[in-house]
């Protein structure tokens, strides 16, 4: 069932849950400024779950993924990522486990750069070839990667020639490089046209369904944007946890309306999910 995360205090760990759990994040603030970014949240994810982190802008969606890929460090609470603690652990050596794919990412690839280098130096945690040494698997891995995505004929294209809606594929299938534990997507959606997105939907709907892909977190702003198979949902708002839970039960008008604070209406077809305003 749906639970609110405005609650002071957290829930320790079980260490034996740690070994089920790629993510476990006990009353995580951060405050910069004298402001909230995140307030008191607390969040389970394990290994075979589809979450989607959904919010409006200044919620806190970002904050907490760049928590999840150990990129950022909480004011306050206590993060285990993939049984590590945070604070206690060599993040460097945690965070090629973590697939993250992210605007900030896409900004620090040269356009000069070959698609299937970006890809395949995601093996090394680094941005832009220069001296690493890949051998036949990394190239071959990082081409099998890259077909999946629908881009496999552009791995000798460079990166700076590539339409949105390519590049958001060809980021993906870096993050997925490495094999991670936990696949993060900062809103990969942002900026395509209506195909490019629909296309992205019907992809992470595939990787979804796929028993070993790895536990996969989706931040956007839409509910258009949630593919079909992803099982659980979160709701943010100023910082702070409007409601979690399976999907289905938390995905709901009242939710929304809080979240976003308009009156909206929910409205489901098939296995997709359109909000509008009400009236």
């Amino acid at each position: 069932m749906a639970s609110g995360g405005r609650k002071a205090g957290g829930v320790s760990p079980d260490p034996e849950d740690l070994d089920d759990l790629v993510v476990h994040m006990s009353g995580v603030g951060v405050r910069r400024g004298g402001n909230d970014l995140l307030a008191a949240v607390d969040w389970r994810v394990e290994l075979d779950e589809r979450w989607v982190i959904l919010g409006g802008n200044g919620a806190g969606k970002t904050t907490l993924l760049r928590i999840a890929a150990a990129e950022l460090h909480p004011t306050s609470g206590t993060v285990h990522l993939l049984g590590e603690r945070i604070g206690r652990t060599n993040v460097f050596e945690l965070r090629p486990r973590i697939g993250f794919s992210s605007a900030a990412v896409a900004g620090r690839v040269p356009g000069d750069e070959q698609v299937l280098d970006v890809v395949v130096s995601a093996g090394y945690a680094v941005v832009g070839r220069w001296r690493e040494a890949y051998d036949q698997l990394d190239t071959g891995r990082a081409r099998e990667l890259l077909t999946m995505l629908g881009v496999g004929h552009l791995a000798e294209r460079t990166f700076g020639t590539l339409s949105e809606g390519e590049r958001k594929r060809t980021l993906i299938a870096r993050a997925l490089m490495t094999d991670p534990e936990v696949l993060l997507l900062d809103e990969p959606a942002a900026g395509l046209d209506l195909g490019g997105r629909e296309d992205l939907v019907a992809t992470l709907s595939e990787l979804a369904a796929d028993p070993d892909a790895p536990a996969t977190v989706l931040v956007t702003h839409h509910v258009e944007e949630i593919p079909p198979g992803f099982t659980h949902l979160m709701l943010l708002r100023d910082g702070g946890v409007v409601a979690q839970g399976l999907l289905e039960d938390v995905l709901t008008s009242e939710n929304l309306t809080e979240a976003f604070g308009q009156d909206l209406v929910l409205e489901r077809s098939a296995d997709r999910y359109f909000a509008r305003r009400k009236g």
